[in-house]
């Protein structure tokens, strides 16, 4: 097939600006008044119909959105891309993203590459104590999850590759605790063969061969979700995502 110079699938947002208003939207695809939401290159999905859930620009230095989850569990929102990317085909993926919390309490942030995005986003996985339940069969990526013993730590899932992922989160914790308004670099690569790598403030911290498949499409966000009464928000810095262009297609 023809080349350019057009040879990666990149997508980015500084979030200077655009806000999908809490309280004042509608579900992501319904036809009752709807719209698609996007800001810049992402979209919008979650729970958007309630009104506690939303995209809000926050006045921070550099441009901040903060993603408020619903105060149910499960409920909540995510910025990120269509299902697009494929390690074998557009591989070496990466995804990099800065954010934090206000208050490391009750809630659930997930970061990375998921096989499903759809219009009600849900966790691709959840915690109980130790305990990891794998919900969606291909993710990669970071997770924050006061359900957890280690209930500040990031942790390092996996899953949908030739090594079982793991569902000790003993296995996967990382060193590093979530701080209340101090903002984490979270980045994931993924290469070719399926092998994965975690990086958090530029530090490796964790490389998992064969950790997803290499054929199933994925897609990249940042999700926030509540898990009790009271609703859950994750700041973000940015969101960067980017792939090599598969030309044979």
């Amino acid at each position: 097939m023809p080349q350019s110079g057009f040879g990666r699938v990149e997508f980015f947002n500084d979030f200077g600006g655009p806000e999908i208003p809490v309280a004042n939207a509608v579900a992501y695809g319904t036809t009752a008044g709807g719209c698609n939401y996007y800001l810049g290159d992402f979209k919008i999905t979650g729970d958007l119909a309630e009104t506690d859930t939303g995209v809000v620009s926050v006045s921070k230095a550099n441009g901040v959105v903060r993603l408020s989850g619903n105060d149910e569990n499960g409920k909540g929102v995510a910025i990120g891309t269509e299902v697009i990317f494929s390690p074998t085909l557009n591989g070496v993926l990466v995804a990099e993203c800065r954010l934090e919390r206000a208050a490391v309490t009750a809630g659930v942030v997930f970061f990375g590459f998921c096989d499903v995005n759809a219009d009600d986003v849900a966790e691709p996985l959840t915690s109980t104590g130790t305990t990891l339940t794998l919900t969606a069969s291909d993710l990669c990526g970071f997770v924050l999850d006061s359900q957890l013993t280690a209930s500040t730590e990031w942790h390092m899932p996996y899953n949908g590759g030739t090594t079982t992922g793991a569902t000790d989160s003993t296995d996967v914790v990382s060193d590093v605790t979530a701080v209340a308004a101090q903002m984490d670099i979270l980045r994931i690569e993924i290469a070719r063969n399926g092998t994965a790598f975690w990086y958090i403030n530029g530090v490796q911290k964790q490389s998992v061969t064969n950790a997803v498949s290499t054929s199933v499409l994925q897609a990249c966000y940042v999700g926030c979700w509540g898990t009790t009464s009271t609703a859950a928000s994750v700041d973000v810095d940015y969101l960067y995502a980017a792939g090599n262009r598969d030309w044979t297609v």
